[in-house]
């Protein structure tokens, strides 16, 4: 078998409408548009127009806050970092930083830094220290009562302190 000897199933896909080429198509003339109006000239983009009338979108009240300085974390769970480990892709006796997740293939990339989250799976590595921006309470206590470290850098002044 060859890639350029390879096709699909029959009737698999649908062939383009030709629109416009003759009577006899069945899409001639006005090519499946109607008659006149708006909706039958090009450049047409009306979507969510309703009239005049105040749009739907714009009757619904608005709702909540998107913060623009809030930090994008990378949340990564302890039991994921164990398994890493566990396959060797993640060195234990080394300091685990954001560096070394995205080099593990833990994350795909460093936004604002990383948090670590417990996610209630198991974590048994030994003597593993982290460096990371942020950690939570539960994964503080679960990295802590492994024997490990949790380094967290100092915050900035007005910042939230971490959980």
């Amino acid at each position: 078998m060859k890639l350029n000897q390879i096709s699909d199933n029959a009737g698999a896909v649908k062939a383009r409408a030709r629109v416009g080429r003759g009577i006899g198509s069945g899409l001639g003339k006005t090519g499946g548009r109607g008659v006149k109006g708006q909706k039958s000239r090009s450049g047409v983009a009306i979507n969510g127009f309703e009239g005049g009338q105040m749009p739907l979108h714009m009757r619904m009240p608005k709702r909540g806050f998107n913060n623009a300085f809030a930090k994008k974390w990378n949340a990564v769970r302890l039991d994921r970092i164990q398994a890493y480990i566990d396959s060797g892709k993640l060195d234990a006796k080394a300091v685990v930083d954001a560096d070394a997740l995205k080099a593990a293939g833990v994350i795909r990339r460093v936004k604002d830094g990383v948090r670590l989250i417990n996610g209630g799976g198991e974590f048994t590595a030994k003597k593993v220290s982290f460096k990371v921006a942020h950690v939570t309470a539960g994964a503080r206590a679960v990295i802590e009562a492994a024997g490990g470290s949790v380094e967290v850098p100092e915050a900035k002044a007005g910042a939230k302190p971490e959980a």
